[in-house]
């Protein structure tokens, strides 16, 4: 079944969220003393700083997903966004939230 139109908007939507979800999170965690597990994000923190590579990885991960949006009519970009959404879930909105609940429960 062929995702809708506003399906696809909804997706590339959610997709953007959760790359600010992302830089915002691993800003912050990092600001508490936890530490980044993306390898290749390390090296650009270490050549660019936390805060522009940051902008720099989640600007080209918008990017990326603003040129799937304007190719929605190919059949694969909506599996691709669900693809990319999932994988932002269990790689990032999960641990992130977990991490920052149990932050909030141990201080209170």
């Amino acid at each position: 079944m062929a995702a809708s139109s506003r399906q696809l908007y909804d997706l590339f939507i959610l997709n953007i969220a959760l790359q600010i979800f992302d830089g915002v999170a691993t800003y912050q965690g990092l600001r508490v003393g936890w530490r980044e597990a993306n390898p290749i994000l390390l090296a650009a923190f270490a050549h660019f700083g936390v805060g522009p590579a940051l902008m720099l990885f989640k600007a080209n991960a918008c990017g990326l997903l603003f040129l799937l949006h304007r190719h929605s009519h190919h059949y694969l970009v909506a599996p691709a966004l669900y693809l990319l959404a999932s994988v932002h879930c269990v790689m990032s909105l999960i641990p992130w939230s977990a991490k920052f609940l149990l932050l909030l429960v141990h201080n209170l």
